[in-house]
């Protein structure tokens, strides 16, 4: 059953990080099309954005090795 948890755990975190990447991204590309004189500015929010939200699944796979190792 800690294994079933486990990966329930990392797996719909790296579904939920993966659509937060793609809305964050798109946002970003459309006000870049919006503004093009802000590109440099959405671009490197966006990085940090992206950055912070891949942090989640690598945090739920930490959490999954514990679960199982347990």
């Amino acid at each position: 059953m800690q294994f079933i948890a486990a990966s329930l755990a990392a797996g719909l975190a790296a579904l939920g990080a993966a659509i937060g990447n793609g809305l964050v991204i798109s946002k970003t590309l459309e006000g870049m099309a919006r503004q093009p004189e802000m590109s440099g500015t959405l671009r490197g929010t966006m990085f940090i954005g992206v950055g912070l939200i891949e942090a989640v699944p690598i945090i739920s796979v930490v959490v999954a090795f514990m679960l199982m190792l347990r």
